[in-house]
C-alpha cells in the first residue's frame, strides 16, 4: 500500500509539472494537492502522526496557493508556515535529534542565516501588503531548515538536510518569482518548473527518510 501511495503521489506530482506554469483550473488543484496529500497518508499509516501532519499543511497549502488569489495565498502562507513548525517538531523530537550537532556545522548554518539576512532585506520593500507575513515566514522555513541540521548524517537520515535545503531553495525562488521579477521577466518562463521539482522532491525526501 505505502508503495502504491508514493507512486500515485509521484504520477501527480509529474502530471503537475505539465500544469505548474498554467492559469488556475480545479485539474491543477487537484493534481497539486494529491501529490503531498498521498505523501500524508503514507506518514498516517505509518504513525508518524506529527510528520503527516506538516505534510497535510503543506497539502492545505499547496491547495491555496493554486488558486492564485491575493486571498488564498495568505492562507497557503499561513498553512506553509505551521507546516513547517511541525517539521521543526519532527525533527527535534526524533530520538537521533541532537542540537548540539546544530552549532557543530557552522558553514550551512552561516549558509542559512545569510539567506534569511538577504531575504529580509530584499522582499519586504517589494511585499506591499504582505510583508507582515513575508517577514514572519523567513525565519520560520529557515528555522526548519536549522532544525534539520539536529539530526546525524546517516542512514536514511542522510535525506532530510537536503530536502530541507531543497524546500528552502523552493521557497526562496518562489518568493523571488512573486515579488523581485518583473512582469514580463525571461526568467518567469522557466522559475515555475525550478520551484515544483525541489518542493515535491523536499517532500518526497522526508517520506523516505522518515518512512
Amino acid at each position: 500500500m505505502t508503495q502504491v501511495l508514493f507512486w500515485f503521489a509521484a504520477a501527480n506530482a509529474f502530471a503537475y509539472l505539465f500544469l505548474t506554469a498554467r492559469p488556475a483550473s480545479a485539474l491543477r488543484t487537484v493534481t497539486k494537492t494529491l501529490s503531498v496529500a498521498a505523501l500524508a497518508v503514507i506518514a498516517g499509516l505509518a504513525g508518524l502522526w506529527v510528520l503527516c501532519l506538516a505534510l497535510a499543511l503543506c497539502a492545505a497549502g499547496d491547495a491555496l496557493l493554486s488558486r492564485e488569489t491575493e486571498q488564498t495565498f495568505m492562507a497557503g502562507i499561513g498553512a506553509f508556515a505551521l507546516g513547517h513548525l511541525a517539521y521543526i517538531a519532527v525533527f527535534l523530537s526524533h530520538p537521533a535529534s541532537d542540537p548540539a550537532l546544530i552549532s557543530a556545522q557552522i558553514l550551512p548554518l552561516v549558509v542559512l542565516v545569510g539567506l534569511g539576512v538577504v531575504m529580509a532585506i530584499l522582499l519586504p520593500p517589494r511585499a506591499g501588503e504582505l510583508k507582515g507575513p513575508v517577514l514572519a515566514y523567513i525565519p520560520i522555513i529557515l528555522g526548519m531548515g536549522i532544525a534539520a541540521l539536529a539530526l546525524p548524517q546517516s542512514g536514511a537520515l542522510i535525506w532530510v538536510f537536503p530536502a530541507a535545503m531543497s524546500f528552502v531553495a523552493s521557497d526562496l525562488i518562489l518568493a523571488t518569482e512573486k515579488f523581485l521579477l518583473r512582469p514580463g521577466h525571461p526568467l518567469l518562463r522557466i522559475t515555475p518548473y525550478a520551484v515544483w521539482p525541489l518542493y515535491w522532491g523536499a517532500q518526497a525526501g522526508f517520506v523516505i527518510a522518515f518512512v
